[in-house]
């Protein structure tokens, strides 16, 4: 009887380890970290969420790419709604991309580091124009001093999706010596094609737009493609089933970053 009792504890443990092993296995992949860096331009800390690859060695260096947010959300809601760490983990281990770091910040540049209770007020506009100042005098220095990324426009890249989608082609467009790479889903009203610098005689880089084609801003999209168009920038534009949705999004930064960084 001790000897029966002894052969099914043994089982026992080794099926609870087993359990553990898998469990493990299917939790490997990249590493979320949520960080905090000191804001020159608000005078106050302000948070980030960075995407490391799976194995990221300190010892290496790795594209980075900047994805922005919508107009209501924060630095976290990327990793609330939009599975970017899934999509990631899965493009890598498929090798459908090279390893990269990305960067969720707050796009929203204000003291106190919040969201207003008036997204669409004029304290948030501006915020949200002021966060240009704030990512290329402190984010990105912080985060070329901190990680293992490059240092250089072509290994930068800039995203995002809505009013973060206006903010790529504004800050990406507007700074064409600074990112390789500009892609905007469903960009959204903010989008000033006054502001894009693209002379002919400069380096310009990759630029791809989607946007759902029930989408209620799609003549932003459109207006963006038709500037491009007749100042013959080469870029992509495409429409694809859905509204201003996560579906379009999500798709926006699977496609988008297998594009990048070639």
């Amino acid at each position: 009887m001790k000897q029966k009792i002894s052969v099914f504890l043994l089982l026992l443990a080794g099926s609870s380890i087993l359990l553990h092993a898998q469990n493990k296995t299917a939790a490997a992949g990249g590493t979320i970290i949520r960080d905090t860096y000191f804001s020159t331009t608000t005078k106050t800390d302000r948070y980030c969420n960075v995407y490391l690859p799976e194995q990221y060695e300190e010892t290496k260096k790795y594209n980075v790419l900047y994805v922005l947010h919508g107009i209501g959300g924060t630095e976290d809601e990327w990793l609330q709604y939009g599975s970017p760490k899934e999509i990631m983990d899965r493009l890598t281990k498929n090798k459908l991309i090279e390893p990269m770091i990305l960067v969720f910040p707050n796009g929203r540049a204000m003291n106190p580091d919040s969201v207003p209770q008036d997204v669409y007020g004029q304290t948030a506009q501006a915020a949200f124009a002021n966060f240009e100042n704030d990512l290329f005098n402190d984010l990105i220095p912080y985060i070329e001093k901190k990680y293992a990324v490059y240092g250089d426009r072509a290994h930068r890249g800039i995203c995002g999706l809505s009013m973060g989608g206006g903010q790529s082609l504004n800050f990406g467009l507007g700074h064409p010596d600074m990112f390789s790479c500009v892609g905007a889903f469903s960009p959204a009203p903010n989008t000033d094609t006054g502001r894009f610098k693209l002379e002919k005689t400069s380096e310009l880089p990759l630029i791809w737009i989607v946007c759902g084609k029930s989408d209620s801003l799609l003549f932003v999209s459109e207006k963006a493609d038709s500037f491009l168009t007749e100042e013959n920038v080469p870029h992509s534009y495409k429409t694809i089933p859905g509204n201003h949705d996560w579906n379009v999004w999500k798709y926006g930064l699977e496609t988008f970053v297998q594009l990048i960084f070639k």
